[in-house]
């Protein structure tokens, strides 16, 4: 197991990391997390066609793993719509709501899930990497817990912690970690690696020795800051951050994308298939400002579309995205976005709130339906072949008969709506598609007005994902003690670890 000090301290990547290396000398190695909280989610198809969610973080880590994603290897997955309230899909499949009233009798439906689905893997598999969630050290959620120490306990697993050196404070937080759990958890704990480091390993060396010291464990590994790796870094989605490092542009222009940074945003990871492209630099935000100064605005996804759309005409967002329009600007919206950007919406399910206003930038209706859209379709638009996945409540009901598709699927109907410069879709991960994202791009560019802007002729954005679970692999392999940790791997926790007492030493 790899679990964290906190959240975001890099167990997705470090996971990711060790099923790589793993793969890479011929384990057959499955990634797996009990329960994630994330609204970023990828459509997995089973073998009979049938459509289940997961968290991308899991959907990364198999393709780490050299494996097709699988409903089994994220059996929970909680898609926060509010501070008190979260969806709950089980093995892959919406089955409702959880909040405090319920967290209990859930839990247990919830726990007996994701152990079943861990005990089937373990036994296919050689090896199991399971990530945590949080920090084990979460001592208000301990009871019944199934995710971290619980599923560890149940096992009789490893753990590995792994701390942010960035966020500074990471020897108090790995020490603390552990000594904030009880003696039959701390018993499991066999040591911990450093992440997000930057400068002279010198320097460390003191803080390195004296936590092996204090604790009876070794530091397996320090990870160096790689500024390279942004591809599905679901909780990396802060405002005003640019995605990636954006290549000079081919052409005499930059392309200026800003993506709305929602309060409930989910699956922005389509913003990072733009700002793969030489001279696309895409931005999240939450300032009108910004808006007003980029060619291209993209409403993305998110997990409450009423609630987000009210947030957007509170701070002025809203005004801002029609007046983009308006001055002839490209809007693009995805999902719940696109949902944003017709005229009304009709939804007793997500937010209960009824009948909606949207902003009428599209001629469409949208209404929510309880069962939600799973799928992975294929199709075609601006010339060129296009694939991508739907996971959505809310259902086109009505549109302008003029209004022509943007994706138009197989079987003839047409998916989405466009409207001059203002574009509309269900479908996520379309961008991923090569040649319609460069062809959309040259689109939006040449609406804005950007006609010095040209996109790449190579860019290839499953090689770029690629490169990242090999750059995932390479510094798992380059700094840190994979021999031990095999050994950690075969032989489980070593014996006598000592216990550390809360307000030790």
């Amino acid at each position: 197991m790899v679990a964290g000090t906190t959240s975001d301290a890099g167990k997705s990547v470090v996971t990711a990391g060790i099923c790589r290396w793993l793969w890479r000398r011929g384990v057959k190695v499955a990634p797996f997390k009990a329960q994630n909280m994330s609204n970023n989610s990828a459509v997995v198809v089973d073998g009979q066609g049938r459509g289940g969610e997961i968290g991308r973080a899991q959907a990364l880590q198999a393709v780490a793993a050299g494996l097709e994603p699988q409903i089994r290897f994220n059996p929970v997955l909680l898609k926060p719509g509010s501070d008190q309230t979260s969806q709950v899909v089980l093995l892959g499949e919406a089955v409702g709501s959880i909040d405090a009233a319920n967290f209990r009798q859930l839990k247990e439906t919830m726990s007996a899930a994701a152990f079943d689905a861990f005990d089937e893997l373990r036994r296919e598999f050689d090896v199991v990497v399971c990530e945590g969630a949080g920090s084990p050290a979460e001592i208000n959620l301990r009871e019944n817990d199934y995710v971290n120490m619980g599923l560890a306990r149940h096992a009789q697993m490893p753990v590995v912690v792994v701390g942010d050196i960035d966020r500074g404070g990471v020897f108090a937080s790995l020490f603390g970690t552990v000594a904030l759990l009880e003696p039959a958890d701390q018993e499991l704990v066999a040591g911990f690696v450093i992440n997000k480091f930057r400068g002279s390993r010198e320097l460390l060396e003191p803080g390195l020795q004296m936590l092996g010291r204090l604790t009876g464990r070794p530091t397996y590994g320090v990870l160096p800051f790689d500024v390279d790796l942004w591809l599905d870094a679901e909780d990396a989605l802060a405002y005003g951050r640019v995605l990636g490092r954006p290549a000079a542009p081919i052409g005499e222009e930059w392309l200026r994308v800003a993506v709305v940074r929602l309060p409930h945003i989910s699956n922005a990871t389509d913003a990072e298939a733009l700002a793969s492209e030489p001279g696309v630099a895409v931005r999240l935000t939450v300032e009108p400002g910004e808006l007003a100064e980029a060619d291209l605005v993209v409403l993305p996804g998110t997990k409450s579309t009423v609630d987000d759309l009210e947030w957007l005409r509170r701070n002025g967002l809203a005004d801002a995205i029609v007046e983009h329009a308006k001055r002839g600007k490209p809007v693009l919206g995805i999902c719940g976005g696109f949902q944003m950007l017709s005229r009304r919406i009709h939804d007793e399910i997500e937010s209960g709130k009824g009948e909606v206003d949207g902003m009428g930038l599209l001629p469409v209706e949208v209404s929510f339906q309880r069962n939600k859209t799973l799928t992975r379709p294929q199709g075609s638009a601006l010339g060129a072949p296009v694939h991508g996945y739907e996971i959505h409540h809310g259902q086109v009901v009505w549109r302008d008969s003029d209004v022509p598709g943007l994706i138009r699927l197989p079987d003839g109907t047409q998916e989405g709506a466009v409207v001059g410069g203002v574009f509309g879709t269900h479908w996520h991960g379309a961008f991923e598609s090569d040649e319609f994202r460069r062809r959309f791009l040259t689109l939006a560019a040449g609406i804005s007005g950007r006609h010095g802007f040209k996109v790449a002729a190579a860019t290839n954005f499953a090689a770029l994902r690629t490169a990242t679970v090999d750059r995932l692999g390479d510094l798992i392999e380059e700094h840190v003690d994979t021999e031990a940790l095999w050994r950690v791997i075969e032989q489980g926790p070593p014996p006598g670890l000592p216990f550390i007492p809360p307000g030790a030493p």
